[in-house]
Order: structure tokens, then sequence, then C-alpha cells
């Protein structure tokens, strides 16, 4: 099987990222609480990072020793990467646009997919080396 192309995933939500930011910041502004909006910057702001997260692990994919299989942790990562952008990010998109404060809930679950899924990275990295 192909692994999946993190790195046109990573695309895709970067793109989705940068539009966020200037939605939150053009016409956004005007209409959210300055609390809401700072809950805005902050699910774009972590938007960018864990979109950029997901080129680390096709570059890791592309320094695997020549020959070696690919790590499974690596597949792993990635999909912990894209969970934590829909729970994470998504929870507090929606929590700034509705206020429905119970959405806060859910947030903490993408920041420990994350953190999951950098460990894994760091792991596949560690068993690679040979």
């Amino acid at each position: 099987m192909m692994p999946l192309p993190w790195s046109f995933i990573g695309c895709i939500a970067m793109a989705l990222a940068v539009m966020s930011g200037a939605f939150g910041a053009h016409a956004l502004k005007a209409q959210l609480s300055p609390e809401m909006l700072s809950i805005w910057e902050t699910s774009a702001r972590y938007h960018v990072y864990h979109s950029a997260a997901l080129f680390a692990v096709d570059l890791a994919q592309l320094l695997s020793p020549a020959g070696a299989p690919r790590s499974p942790w690596l597949q792993v990562a990635g999909w912990l990467f894209v969970a934590g952008l829909i729970l994470f990010c998504g929870s507090l998109y929606v929590l700034a646009l509705t206020e429905k404060r119970w959405l806060g809930a859910i947030t903490p679950l993408g920041g420990l997919a994350w953190i999951v899924g950098w460990l894994c990275l760091a792991y596949a990295l560690w068993s690679s080396r040979g």
C-alpha cells in the first residue's frame, strides 16, 4: 500500500490555516468579542504549526535509510496530527463562532493527539537510526 502523501495533506491544511487566519483578522475582527477573537487566533496559530508537522512526517520518510522499511509510526503520527487539527482547531473555531463553551471539552483531546503524534514521530526517527 502506498503511504499517504502527508506533504499534500499539509499543503491543504496550511492553505486552510492561512485562510482561517485572514478570515479572523479581517472578517471576524468586528464580529467577535476580544475573547472569542483570541480563541480564533490561537486556533489559527496552532493550525499552522501542526499543518507544518505533516511535512515533518514526509521528511522523516525521506530521511529513512535506503532500503529500510517505512516505520508504521510515521503513519500513526500523520493521522494523529490530522486528528489534532480537527479536534483542537475545529473545536476552537466553532467555539469562537458560537460561544458554546462545552466545545472547550473537546479541545484537549486534539492537544493530546498532537502530543502523542510528536512522540510517535520521535520514536520513528529514533528507531530508524540503524
